[in-house]
């Protein structure tokens, strides 16, 4: 666990320092240098506007932000099934792991070497990744990042409204925010569906995540734009229905798979 925080640290600081060498005032063009304008803000800008023009309907811009989205969730999607898979195994496995913390218990490095291999042999024995929740996650950031500067930087959704909302600026009655902390808080519980108080117990980080990360979310989409709320939302209702559609199947069979075996 402490591995996976240090590495998003220092994702989230190199990421901060990669956007914060631009500038957030600046319309994002062609001729924009950099690897970040490039590669990540431009493409997505492009892309928005270019979906956008299709449509040729009043509430295109909208719409595009709410295709792409969708896009990069699908993209996105063998990715966040292995997540759900590694999840479950993660899952799984923690009573094993709670013996094992328990047997070697004591602080001196050897006994830490025999717990870190011992642990290691469990997750192998497992098929368990430890780090494979982390990869979606490190996907999504600058993708998001990137997503947020291509909707500050791009000229076209200036004044352009959807729904009852306007593109470029903050949900003035917070309907948004208040649907981006519900989405964001179905989809974490959803997640951890099918576990046990004691398996819950073992994963508090899971259960901190549960209330924090709505909460989190709710106030950014607050302040920022709502056309990145709107990416959330949409994003989020995705993610809903995709947990729904693998993960209850994944617990059927594992049911089928227990009742089997007794």
């Amino acid at each position: 666990m402490r591995k996976k925080v240090l590495l998003l640290m220092a994702l989230v600081g190199i990421l901060a320092l990669l956007s914060g060498c631009t500038e957030i005032d600046q319309d994002i063009t062609p001729d924009s240098e950099g690897i970040w304008n490039q590669y990540f803000v431009y493409p997505l800008s492009w892309l928005i506007v270019k979906v956008a023009e299709f449509f040729q309907a009043e509430y295109g811009y909208g719409l595009s932000i709410v295709i792409v989205t969708i896009l990069i969730r699908f993209l996105l999607l063998p990715l966040n099934i292995k997540q759900l898979k590694s999840s479950k195994a993660m899952q799984e496995i923690q009573p094993e792991l709670q013996k094992v913390r328990e047997k070697y218990s004591s602080k001196d490095q050897e006994t830490q070497q025999k717990l870190q291999k011992e642990t290691m042999e469990l997750f192998q024995k497992n098929g368990v990744n430890p780090l494979a929740g982390c990869l979606p996650i490190l996907v999504q950031m600058p993708i998001l990042i990137a997503f947020y500067h291509a909707i500050m930087r791009t000229g076209a959704l200036d004044n352009h409204d959807f729904l009852w909302f306007q593109l470029d600026s903050p949900d003035p009655y917070y309907i948004l925010p208040v649907l981006t902390a519900g989405f964001t808080y179905l989809q974490q519980k959803l997640m951890m569906a099918g576990t046990t108080m004691q398996q819950n117990s073992m994963l508090p980080q899971m259960t901190m995540m549960l209330y924090l990360m709505p909460v989190m979310i709710g106030i950014f989409a607050i302040f920022f734009p709502s056309a990145l709320a709107l990416y959330w939302v949409v994003g989020n209702i995705f993610m809903v229905l995709q947990t729904l559609l693998i993960k209850n199947p994944m617990m059927k069979k594992n049911e089928v798979t227990t009742g089997g075996n007794k």
